[in-house]
């Protein structure tokens, strides 16, 4: 029997593997393509404490080895999520991560305050959003910013916070130690890299927004480099993202360190790609004589 549990801030994850925020919607429309229930969480798209209608369209390019978003964290709210997506969730035997999402420090707060009593296992900070109060800087571009947001929503959160940390940093481990020194009880990264694609048959941006978050493929080289870094800087769980589209892709996050990994842009092209990512890993386990996950996770250094 091979153990393929994890514990991300004394939650037991039944696997490793999760969704990541933005490519699963709520779970509810891919549930006919994958048993929910087979994945260690699903992590839900960015919930903001108002609606947010999102950028103008259009809003996805496609690029070599992956692709272009500017969405804007188009989301209902968190009243409708707590009523609509919530429910449907708590239906299947997986854990429940919700990604907040938020323009100042007091959004973010009454998102967490909001699920408080909710029945969710553990929040995910997305801090790559720009803050309005400091000009449209992203949260997680400052690491004095990061550590004070994290500070305040540890005060008011009943559920674990994990920190989204963003690539488009000079150096990753300095956000990532600033987020530990505010309480974070665990990290993921990395978020997409700012990118920009131009039509040059209309000879205009690809996206309306001009610039986009490049995700995919890719990013996976620098994403692999950055939860190495991370994972070796603090002492908190970390979560690896970015690029990941089949087992042995996640397999280097977790060599890497990570305890967990989320699959994001791969889930539009092939729905069922996080089961078969938890089914590839436990047989690589298998193949390899290894019993427990934990026997690969940061084995290399």
């Amino acid at each position: 029997m091979i153990n393929m549990s994890v514990d991300i801030a004394g939650v037991t994850l039944k696997n490793p593997v999760m969704t990541a925020s933005g490519t699963f919607g709520s779970g509810e429309e891919y549930s006919e393509f994958v048993d929910l229930s087979r994945l260690g969480a699903v992590v839900t798209k960015g919930v903001a404490n108002v609606p947010w209608p999102g950028n103008p369209t259009p809003r996805i390019a496609e690029t070599y080895g992956g692709m272009i978003n500017a969405i804007g964290l188009q989301n209902p709210g968190m009243e409708v999520f707590c009523k609509r997506d919530l429910p449907f969730l708590k239906k299947y035997d997986t854990k429940i991560i919700v990604n907040v999402c938020g323009k100042t420090t007091e959004d973010y707060c009454e998102v967490v305050e909001r699920l408080a009593d909710e029945e969710v296992d553990l929040l995910e900070i997305n801090i790559s959003c720009p803050n309005v109060k400091e000009g449209g800087i992203a949260f997680g571009q400052d690491p004095r910013a990061v550590e004070a947001i994290t500070k305040e929503l540890k005060k008011r959160a009943r559920q674990p916070i994990i920190m989204k940390l963003s690539p488009n940093v000079t150096d990753i481990t300095q956000m990532a130690k600033a987020a530990e020194a505010g309480g974070a009880d665990a990290l993921s990264l990395i978020n997409t890299l700012t990118g920009m694609k131009i039509d040059v048959n209309r000879r205009c941006f690809a996206v309306a927004n001009k610039t986009g978050g490049l995700s995919g493929p890719a990013v996976k080289p620098v994403a692999v480099r950055m939860v190495y870094q991370v994972a070796n800087a603090v002492h908190v769980p970390v979560i690896g993202m970015g690029g990941i589209t089949n087992t042995e892709d996640a397999l280097e996050f977790l060599l890497a360190g990570a305890t967990a990994v989320s699959v994001g842009t791969a889930n539009f092209f092939n729905p069922t790609a996080t089961v078969e990512i938890a089914e590839g890993i436990e047989e690589y386990l298998r193949k390899n004589n290894f019993t427990d996950i934990h026997q690969i996770i940061g084995a290399v250094k």
